[in-house]
């Protein structure tokens, strides 16, 4: 798995300014694809993130990236866990709400629209576009809003910043782990 790969669509997730980012990644075997994420894991770890294939389709694999810390206090808001709850899941454990939305992704034909919950999108979003539907936010940007319409443009340019500076660490050298910031 490249550092450019994991950089351009992961920079605010390495930085810490977000829980997790998701991404499709192309691989010639699947074994080729399991054997670069358990390296990307080991050089990553000690950050707090972790790495893991989510569905494969074709030559390509959903990845997702997050830190676990991030998540189970996301997953711990009041109306995340009510959404979750409602999408089937069993709340208290981050493992396994991970562990679910993998066998949703890979057995149900629908996306699970919940996914928002697991990459740090507000809890107010991931229901107002569940309950909405695509047509009715306010504005889109890394995501769509349906509430706080002025917290999440800051979010979205902050998000990008982080992309923009971190795309230009990597061009003038820096690898990925002086790159990537601890949890804290």
């Amino acid at each position: 798995m490249s550092e450019e790969c994991l950089v351009r669509h992961c920079a605010p997730t390495l930085a810490g300014i977000k829980t997790a980012s998701l991404f499709t990644y192309p691989y010639e075997t699947q074994e080729q694809l399991l054997e670069s994420v358990r390296r990307m894991n080991k050089r990553l770890h000690s950050k707090g993130l972790r790495v893991l294939p989510l569905r494969y389709s074709g030559k390509r694999a959903l990845i997702y990236i997050y830190r676990p810390k991030k998540l189970s206090a996301d997953l711990s808001d009041a109306t995340a866990v009510k959404i979750l709850q409602n999408c089937g899941y069993t709340t208290g454990s981050c493992e396994k709400c991970v562990v679910k939305l993998v066998q949703k992704l890979r057995n149900d034909p629908n996306f699970p629209h919940e996914i928002g919950l697991f990459l740090g999108y507000p809890p107010e979003d991931v229901c107002g576009f569940i309950e909405q539907g695509p047509d009715c936010c306010k504005c889109t940007g890394c995501w769509k809003v349906y509430g706080d319409e002025e917290a999440a443009q800051k979010k979205f340019a902050q998000y990008k910043k982080c992309t923009r500076v971190y795309c230009d660490q990597l061009a003038k050298g820096r690898d990925i782990e002086r790159l990537c910031v601890g949890s804290r």
